[in-house]
């Protein structure tokens, strides 16, 4: 099906992987990172395995410690890479100072911190939940420490 209009969209903005969000110009940071945290599936099958996520780097390695049964899912495992991507980028705005979330013009969502460095979290979940490789833990002490 040709649609023009959404030709030109993609073109000025190109594709967002994984997780993508748009505002209508009114930016609310809170509103945002309230979004972005929510984690559904994420929370639910760390639940289930007795995992409390806290928003805390411990919860990350505990997340690195679960059997990786998701991976048996083909259905499941992208929405588990954003959630997983998500969270990580949750943990990281909420406990290292300075960390904000950004939107780029595709509506990916990352990780700006004070340095100017851009993380990209959501690839960094896909990463994880598919190959286990980053660990979450990992990916957080490295930007914690500067």
């Amino acid at each position: 099906m040709n649609i023009p209009f959404l030709g030109n969209w993609r073109k000025k903005h190109g594709l967002a992987v994984g997780v993508a969000v748009f505002s209508d110009g009114d930016s609310d940071p809170e509103g945002v990172a309230e979004l972005l945290s929510e984690c559904e599936l994420l929370r639910s099958q760390a639940h289930q395995a007795g995992v409390e996520l806290d928003d805390s780097a411990a919860s990350l390695e505990a997340l690195d410690q679960l059997l990786p049964r998701w991976r048996d899912d083909e259905e499941s495992l992208p929405w588990l890479g954003n959630d997983a991507g998500l969270y990580l980028g949750t943990v990281i705005v909420r406990t290292v100072p300075g960390a904000t979330w950004e939107i780029w013009s595709n509506g990916q969502p990352v990780v700006r911190l004070t340095s100017g460095r851009e993380i990209d979290v959501v690839a960094s979940g896909h990463a994880w939940a598919s190959s286990g490789a980053p660990e979450l833990s990992q990916l957080y002490a490295e930007v914690a420490e500067g």
